[in-house]
């Protein structure tokens, strides 16, 4: 039986996916896999029986990744998996911060007693007054699942899109509308937008990669949105120059105290990926990247080792996956002990990310019962499976 352990709520359209051999438990201690969204668990101890963890959603830094992956434990996300919820709350900041809707219907709520507030509306309502985002210049930075989605769809808005991302991947290149501006230089496409939205991960690159150059060359209108995370903004500058009449708006998903003091902006409590379409998609892919990982060996989005998929398991034989130390001699180590013991090797995948890889091996017979402890007693081998 293989046990997986929900840390945070997780949507029951993820858990039902889980097949006949698998139920639920509450003893983290006992789980081979764990679902998780918001848990920290830098200080969480791991099972030895643990195998991977799946993050229903995109960002992971709750989770411990180099510890993980010194412990043989493959972590997983979902990336795209809520990016159409988080588009759909963009073009949502992008509106509320080109027309004052917040504070008309403000006005309208503390309005609510006067009898004749139909007609006081009609002489209020030029406080409320904004623009329209047909014909202006957005500057999308970070062209991934979201970023992608965002800039098509403000094409089709009537929007003239602006992309920066020099990491861009091919299949993210083939999901841009063609109307897209690739822009090489953050500080240029900063300088000509009326609206700049991010959409990076959080990485030690880009902390504060919105700094003070970056804000100093914005439009003095301009609208910067942020629903990726607060670090890729630096806070001081960025309130200096809100406090300044600088920037027209800054519209974001994470509530700080400075930027709650500062003016001129629009604050939500993180509700980007908050949709129950969104949770269930998350849980869904997380359910799945990690059953096909238990079943297969197989690793798709995983955030600390290489993807790697050596196919369905083979109707004879078995299939033994190995992580291990990404040093010289270790791929030759193993296939030299598999030969040894009189197994032909029918298939083999081996890929490497930083300090770690990953080996999958199709043995055409079947290996003995002492395998697994006879690889992981190798100096560079973290853990053995047979499949």
């Amino acid at each position: 039986m293989t046990r997986i352990h929900c840390l945070n709520n997780i949507s029951a359209k993820g858990t039902d996916l889980l097949p006949e051999g698998y139920q639920l438990t509450d003893q983290l201690e006992e789980a081979d896999g764990v679902l998780v969204r918001s848990a920290q668990l830098h200080e969480t101890e791991f099972p030895p029986s643990l195998l991977a963890i799946a993050r229903a959603g995109a960002g992971v830094n709750n989770i411990p990744l180099d510890r993980c992956a010194e412990e043989g434990i493959v972590v997983f996300n979902t990336p795209g998996a809520n990016a159409n919820a988080v588009k759909e709350i963009v073009l949502c900041g992008m509106l509320l911060a080109s027309r004052d809707l917040i504070g008309g219907a403000a006005w309208c709520r503390d309005n609510a007693d006067d009898p004749a507030i139909g007609k006081a509306a009609e002489k209020a309502k030029k406080a409320f007054a904004g623009r329209e985002i047909l014909g202006k210049k957005l500057g999308v930075v970070g062209l991934g699942a979201i970023g992608a989605l965002v800039a098509n769809a403000a094409v089709d808005l009537g929007m003239d899109v602006y992309g920066y991302d020099p990491y861009v991947s091919v299949d993210a290149a083939w999901r841009l509308s063609t109307d897209v501006h690739h822009v090489t230089d953050l500080d240029d496409l900063c300088a000509q937008c009326d609206y700049i939205t991010i959409h990076v991960p959080a990485m030690d690159s880009t902390k504060g990669m919105i700094g003070a150059q970056q804000i100093a060359a914005m439009k003095d209108d301009a609208v910067l949105l942020n629903f990726s995370r607060d670090s890729l903004v630096d806070e001081a500058a960025l309130v200096a120059a809100l406090e300044a009449g600088k920037l027209g708006c800054y519209v974001t998903d994470f509530a700080t105290p400075g930027i709650m003091a500062a003016p001129h902006t629009i604050v939500l409590p993180h509700l980007g990926a908050s949709t129950e379409e969104a949770e269930d998609n998350c849980a869904m892919m997380a359910v799945r990247e990690m059953v096909d990982f238990i079943e297969t060996g197989a690793i798709s989005n995983s955030v600390n080792f290489p993807a790697v998929d050596l196919g369905p398991l083979r109707s004879q034989g078995q299939r033994l996956t190995i992580i291990h130390r990404n040093v010289p001699g270790v791929i030759n180590d193993i296939t030299d002990a598999i030969a040894e013991h009189g197994h032909n090797l029918a298939n083999m995948l081996s890929k490497a990310r930083g300090d770690f890889a990953y080996t999958v091996i199709d043995i055409d017979d079947e290996l003995g019962a002492d395998a697994v402890q006879k690889m992981e007693a190798r100096e560079a081998v973290i853990r053995a499976r047979v499949l």
